[in-house]
This record gives C-alpha cells, structure tokens and sequence, in this order.
C-alpha cells in the first residue's frame, strides 16, 4: 500500500510518501499507528500521539478500528492542515 503524510506528519517521517508492506498481524489503521511507531526515530516522533494523526484509506476518512486489509492508499495528517 502506497502511505501518504501531510504537514507535520510528512516533516517527522522525513518523507512525502512510501510504499509499505506491514506483517499480516497489521490489520487496523492503529496497527499500522503502532507498527510505523516503532520503524526509527521519525515515525516515532509523528506518531508518538496516535490521538493527534488522522488518517484516510482510499481517500476516506478512517478511525483507528478501521480495517486496512485491501487498502491501496493510506493518508496520515494533523486534525487540521493548511493550504
């Protein structure tokens, strides 16, 4: 799946974008949260706070339960991005 980060998120991670392959055991968006969490020290400042990211699959808005299986695009961003 092809993961997408804006703002503040995108600065911590040190990237625009990436293509992912997380373990079969990554299931919901906070699975994801938290494996991406644990990759180095970027992923870790931007989603220390799985609270404050937001995040979209397949350009819709998604709570943490939310499945990712068959995602092709995930989107992490704050609550609120400016233009």
């Amino acid at each position: 799946m092809k993961a997408l980060y804006f703002a503040w998120v995108r600065e911590r991670v040190g990237r625009a974008e990436e293509d992912l392959s997380p373990p079969s055991t990554v299931k919901t968006v906070g699975d994801l949260v938290a494996w991406l969490h644990e990759r180095g020290e970027g992923y870790a400042q931007a989603f220390d706070k799985p609270v404050a990211v937001r995040a979209a699959l397949d350009r819709v808005h998604a709570r943490s339960d939310a499945s990712i299986v068959g995602v092709k695009e995930v989107a992490f961003f704050p609550p609120m991005t400016g233009g």
